[in-house]
């Protein structure tokens, strides 16, 4: 059974740092594609940030680039979400998601994920 497990979200004040996780088990993800989306309170679930098989392309919501990192470490089927300089509106649940295919490059759109985690909570306060 594949599961993604999300941890490191928690309550922090605005400006803090945190690194989420995101580890898959039940097979390996190292030649797939994952992202991390996010859902704020009465808002639809928006793309974060992408990463390619071998970590060597990423992409970034506007929201988030210069402030957020996403990277990969295959040889422990994880990939992480390094988030510096946290605001308020960065508040929502994040989720982790893969891509099934193989070498695929990632993408903006939920549609490509095939499995997604349970989320984690990250609140930042003012």
């Amino acid at each position: 059974q594949v599961q993604l497990v999300e941890s490191g979200g928690e309550l922090v004040q605005a400006g803090a740092s945190l690194r989420l996780s995101c580890a898959a088990s039940g097979r390996t993800f190292s030649r797939s594609a994952m992202a991390w989306f996010r859902q704020a309170p009465g808002k639809e679930r928006e793309f974060v940030a992408a990463i390619n098989w071998s970590g060597g392309n990423t992409a970034y919501a506007d929201s988030v680039k210069g402030r957020f990192t996403i990277s990969r470490d295959n040889a422990k089927n994880t990939v992480y979400l390094q988030m510096n300089g946290l605001k308020p509106e960065d508040t929502a649940i994040y989720y982790c998601a893969a891509d099934d295919r193989q070498y695929g490059p990632g993408s903006v759109s939920e549609d490509v994920y095939d499995y997604w985690g349970q989320g984690t909570q990250v609140t930042v306060s003012s």
